[in-house]
C-alpha cells in the first residue's frame, strides 16, 4: 500500500510524463514541472517535502526527461519565455576548468552551466555565510559578555583634567584682577557743593584777622 508521499510522487510524474509525450521544447516542460507554478512546487510547497521528493526515483526520471528534450534543436517562443541574463563572478581557474569540460563533452559552455544549474545541489553543498558571523560569539570587541549578550566596544573618553592654555581672550571685569586706582583729583564742577563751600571758606582769609603784623 502506498503512502500519502508515494502518491503524491507518483501523480507528479505521471503530470510530467503525459506532458512529455507532447514532445514540448525543454523551457515549457521546465516551467510546467519544476519551475515555480509547476506541478512540483504546487504538490510540496514546504522546503522539506520538497527536499525529500528530489532525493526520490521519480524525480531523477523528470530530470531525463529533461534532458531528453533539451537534446532537441527546438527553441522556445521569446514572446512567451523571454530569456534572462545573469554575470556570474568566477575565478579564473574555474573559468578554464568549465571551458575545457566543455569542450571535452564537445557542447558549449552555455548549455554546461545549464545543465550544472539543472542539478539538485543538497544544502550541506552550499556555504552558509551566517556561521562565519555567528563564529566570532557575536562579540566585536572579542571579550566575552557577561550577560551572554553581543557588547559594542566603546572609545576612550578623554580626561576631563586639562592643563591650563595661556588665553589671550580679554577676561571678565568678574575674574579681572584688582588694580589699585590712583584717585585723580575731581574738578570743582565734579565735587559736592558742600566740599565746595567749606574750600573756599578755607582759602579766603578773614576781613577781621590781618595775615601780617602791622607795621608802625
Amino acid at each position: 500500500m502506498l503512502t500519502q508521499s508515494q502518491e503524491k510522487y507518483r501523480e507528479v510524474l505521471q503530470v510530467a510524463e503525459n506532458l512529455y509525450r507532447q514532445t514540448p521544447d525543454w523551457v515549457t516542460f521546465f516551467r510546467e514541472v519544476l519551475g515555480i507554478g509547476g506541478a512540483i512546487r504546487k504538490r510540496f510547497p514546504s522546503f522539506e517535502e520538497l527536499t525529500s521528493f528530489e532525493k526520490s526515483d521519480e524525480f531523477d526520471n523528470i530530470q531525463k526527461m529533461l534532458v531528453k528534450l533539451r537534446e532537441k534543436r527546438t527553441t522556445a517562443d521569446p514572446e512567451t519565455e523571454p530569456t534572462r541574463v545573469i554575470t556570474v563572478r568566477l575565478p579564473k581557474s574555474m573559468h578554464e576548468y568549465l571551458r575545457t569540460e566543455a569542450h571535452d563533452l564537445r557542447t558549449s559552455m552555455n548549455k554546461l552551466c545549464i545543465s550544472k544549474l539543472l542539478q539538485v545541489i543538497g544544502e550541506e553543498m552550499i556555504p552558509n555565510e551566517r556561521s562565519g558571523a555567528s563564529a566570532g560569539g557575536g562579540n566585536s570587541s572579542g571579550s566575552p559578555s557577561m550577560s551572554g549578550q553581543p557588547t559594542t566596544a566603546l572609545a576612550p573618553q578623554a580626561s576631563t583634567a586639562t592643563l591650563p592654555q595661556p588665553s589671550t581672550a580679554p577676561q571678565p571685569a568678574a575674574q579681572q584682577t584688582a588694580m589699585p586706582q590712583t584717585a585723580m583729583p575731581q574738578t570743582a564742577a565734579q565735587q559736592p557743593a558742600a566740599q565746595q563751600t567749606a574750600a573756599q571758606q578755607t582759602a579766603v582769609p578773614s576781613p577781621f584777622k590781618p595775615t601780617s603784623q602791622p607795621r608802625f
